[in-house]
């Protein structure tokens, strides 16, 4: 289904200090923006902002950063953050394929992955969240550690993702085709309590950085360089060794 454009809603969030359009000149800043040298936790994709106003609300010594595509959703999130009075929460508009773009290698502590779009169509896999590209884009803003979690409620990408983590380097430490509502630390939101009352099992697998060389990450982040090059974008510049890992 479409999503109804709303015209108001970018204008109401310009008006807020806690929203950023792809704030670029945040770059290796971003624990100055909030003030404190806290832990920086990232959700791709927040939605209407139920699990990042959770996880900020359980975690109050940590920041998080919630980005979206869609300012039509990022809207409502923004205001469930001010109704909760979180001021350890920023929120982006913008795309996943730029977060290296906003963030330093290693400003990024934890990635959090929630009911993302499937892209199930044939030639779609590449857009996945999960996919070997941006598990390998991901990278280049997590340090040492660093964990990502994935929660779905789409089997086909659950199982796809299964083989894509270990192809960027990662370690899968945990995983699921059913995760029960009960298991130690899952934020459960009123999208995934929905999905729970269809009897629609959820799906979630925890990974964490492990080791690649610096040729195998080259080659998986050569689909940056392709892409802005076809858009007539500056093209992606080479990486050094230090920055890639």
């Amino acid at each position: 289904m479409r999503m109804r454009h709303k015209p108001w809603a970018l204008p109401e969030m310009q008006q807020d200090n806690k929203f950023f359009e792809t704030p670029r000149e945040l770059k290796g800043k971003w624990q100055a923006e909030f003030g404190n040298d806290r832990p920086i936790d990232l959700e791709i994709g927040c939605g209407r902002g139920d699990f990042v106003t959770a996880l900020a609300k359980r975690d109050p010594m940590r920041n998080v950063v919630a980005m979206d595509l869609k300012n039509e959703v990022l809207v409502y999130a923004l205001r469930k953050v001010n109704e909760a009075t979180l001021d350890n929460v920023r929120i982006l508009s913008m795309k996943a394929e730029e977060l290296d773009e906003v963030f330093a290698q290693g400003e990024i502590s934890n990635i959090f992955i929630n009911f993302a779009n499937p892209w199930p169509k044939a030639g779609q896999n590449k857009r996945r969240l999960t996919h070997t590209r941006f598990l390998s884009l991901y990278r280049l803003i997590i340090g040492e550690g660093s964990t990502i979690q994935f929660k779905t409620d789409d089997e086909g990408l659950y199982e796809a993702s299964l083989e894509y983590f270990p192809e960027a380097g990662y370690e899968i430490f945990y995983h699921t085709d059913d995760l029960p509502p009960e298991h130690p630390g899952n934020i459960q939101t009123e999208y995934e309590t929905k999905f729970r009352d269809f009897g629609m099992p959820i799906y979630r697998i925890d990974a964490k950085a492990a080791s690649i060389t610096v040729e195998r990450l080259k080659e998986l982040l050569e689909f940056k360089e392709k892409s802005k090059q076809r858009e007539g974008r500056p093209i992606w510049r080479n990486y050094s060794s230090d920055e890639l890992l």
